[in-house]
């Protein structure tokens, strides 16, 4: 795919990084705000405190493999085309936006989120960005139906695989170039929930989130949301791609669906004093179903409480929700939160290790200290 004409890989509007370093990423990333992973940004909890049910789009975390394009939108042209296609053609920008709109509010959630519990709590260290739980955001996504795109392209009967690609430039992983990073949809979800995005909480998509256009699936993990989005082969046959093939799947099979967890809206080890009423608030979400029942511990499991739901949400979305704390005494605790969705998943106590320490839904110790 040539993409010369219309996509620069910029490191202006620069962070400054360790050694002098350039940042990958478009959008400032002040400390209080993000811990920085290399080409990613995972956003604080804390930063989450008192902020609505959406992530605003400045604290609204970042994954990238290689670094955000700019993307000139008048040049830009998303391709359908491939075996699975009567009537191959292109949409502009434009077009795009003269199309019917659809509004999702969903969650975005990378599939290593959670990533670093496997090593700080089980003991096992896994392969790649040590997330704690910031790497997930939700946000009011506005765009086109994907099955609207697809069917105007005139999709038939017997495809099926979606191959979304985006823009950015191509990865290379150990002296290997993968090419633009690209993932399969079964055509069956292509045609249910996804979305091709252009709006992000009622803005223009940011640079770092796929401007000018990108996939949200609902409740997959965020590998399959492709930004950037630039073209998508439609295929009679299975498509391949490395980031099915080799990365992003658990055994035999790609994966698909995120896991249930929580976490709290504070910092890492926050302090509190003793003697008072404190109100602990957190967020847990799901990629299987809406969430229905919240309990927190304060006591390293041995007793739990329900916590009050203030804000539910649609599947895909999550539960905010709070709870009353009153410690008596000073010392290290452990907070715990754990969540249930209307289809009965939950978060156990621990996760199945795996290698690259993929979907982490066990229980997470949040420390805080409590003060006289």
């Amino acid at each position: 795919m040539d993409t010369s004409r219309h996509v620069l890989c910029t490191l202006g509007d620069i962070t400054p990084l360790a050694e002098g370093a350039l940042s990958p990423i478009v959008k400032p990333l002040p400390p209080e705000l993000f811990v920085v992973h290399g080409s990613c940004a995972e956003t604080r909890w804390e930063a989450m405190r008192g902020q609505s049910y959406h992530v605003p789009n400045d604290r609204f975390f970042v994954r990238n493999h290689t670094c955000t394009p700019l993307i000139d939108a008048s040049t830009w042209r998303l391709r359908l085309h491939g075996t699975g296609l009567r009537a191959p053609r292109s949409f502009t920008y434009d077009d795009l936006l003269a199309l019917p709109a659809t509004t999702l509010e969903c969650a975005i959630e990378c599939a290593g989120n959670g990533r670093s519990f496997f090593a700080s709590q089980q003991g096992r260290r896994a392969s790649g960005t040590p997330w704690r739980l910031g790497g997930i955001g939700v946000a009011r996504w506005r765009g086109v139906p994907l099955s609207t795109l697809l069917d105007l392209a005139g999709i038939s009967g017997d495809a099926v695989d979606v191959l979304p690609t985006g823009l950015d430039p191509e990865y290379v992983d150990n002296g290997v170039n993968l090419g633009h990073v690209r993932r399969p949809i079964p055509v069956a979800k292509a045609l249910d929930d996804v979305l091709v995005a252009y709006e992000m909480n009622g803005e223009p998509l940011p640079p770092d989130h796929g401007f000018p256009a990108r996939l949200v699936v609902p409740g997959w993990i965020g590998i399959a949301s492709i930004k950037w989005l630039g073209d998508i082969e439609v295929s009679t046959a299975p498509l391949p791609s490395p980031w099915s093939t080799e990365t992003y799947r658990l055994g035999s099979e790609p994966l698909t669906t995120q896991v249930v967890k929580s976490a709290f809206e504070l910092p890492w080890n926050a302090t509190f004093q003793a003697g008072r009423a404190h109100v602990l608030y957190g967020r847990s979400w799901s990629g299987t179903g809406r969430i229905v029942r919240v309990e927190v511990s304060t006591d390293h499991g041995r007793s739990w409480r329900p916590a009050r739901i203030r804000q539910d949400g649609p599947a895909g979305g999550w539960a905010l929700w709070e709870v009353e704390w009153s410690p008596a005494e000073a010392g290290p605790y452990a907070l715990r939160a754990r969540a249930v969705d209307d289809t009965g998943a939950d978060q156990p106590l621990r996760t199945p290790y795996n290698t690259m320490g993929y979907l982490f839904g066990g229980i997470v110790d949040h420390p805080v200290t409590v003060v006289p």
